[in-house]
């Protein structure tokens, strides 16, 4: 794929050896991590033990200088800052404090990304906006403002966002951390059924009731490391 070289076939997310900063700090060193089609993915730790940091290289916000590392067939060591935005398209983000844009309408909101991707057609943009609406139900919603709307209503159309561009991975960092119990439960309902239909999730929390309620992989970020929960001798301390 555009010449970048597959590192690792299978995997949608692959990272060997892998040091991960934060700014010019390492903040995890070593990381092993495959991430395959359709996984449910925990990303678990302390506020600051690097769990952001990983997203944040996922979508090469954070350089990777050591190690390898390749996001849906993107080579992370080796790409290109014009190619950012083709690795960007092959994924979903959603972020904690929903980032909407405030002064325009969720239907707005939802056609400036397709836009800004290089969607065109009109018809197609008003169909892909229907579409996203009504996998996260929120289909009589297209016209209000994201003030008009609940925490947990806003997230849905953080979620449809997400969709637009039909990811092979959506990245989630704290999807539930602003929201209540109730909401969030209805929120990680909405991701598990997305993973259901194939889409693999990669979630960052520190709430322990979430990824014990709700089975996934576990990778837990401690003392500059992050590995997976394999068995009870790896620690993890939230």
């Amino acid at each position: 794929m555009y010449g970048f070289g597959i590192i690792h076939m299978e995997s949608l997310i692959h990272f060997k050896d892998a040091d991960i900063l934060n700014g010019e700090t390492v903040v995890l060193y070593n990381l092993d991590m495959d991430i395959m089609p359709g996984d449910f993915v925990y990303i678990v730790g302390k506020v600051g033990s690097g769990k952001t940091s990983i997203i944040r290289t996922m979508t090469a916000e954070n350089k990777l200088l050591k190690g390898e590392g390749e996001v849906c067939g993107f080579n992370l060591r080796t790409l290109k800052s014009r190619d950012i935005p083709f690795l960007r398209r092959s994924l979903g983000v959603i972020f904690q404090d929903f980032q909407l844009l405030t002064d325009r309408s969720v239907e707005a909101n939802l056609e400036f990304v397709l836009l800004a991707t290089g969607w065109k057609d009109r018809q197609r943009i008003d169909r892909r906006i229907q579409e996203v609406l009504e996998d996260v139900g929120m289909q009589t919603k297209a016209h209000k403002m994201p003030h008009q709307l609940s925490g947990g209503e806003q997230q849905r159309i953080a979620i449809a966002r997400a969709l637009l561009n039909n990811p092979k991975a959506i990245l989630a960092d704290e999807p539930t951390g602003n929201l209540d119990d109730e909401t969030a439960d209805e929120i990680l309902q909405l991701l598990m059924d997305l993973n259901r239909e194939g889409t693999a999730i990669v979630m960052v929390t520190h709430n322990r009731a979430i990824f014990e309620k709700y089975p996934g992989r576990v990778f837990s970020c401690l003392s500059e490391r992050c590995q997976e929960v394999v068995d009870e001798g790896i620690d993890i301390t939230l």
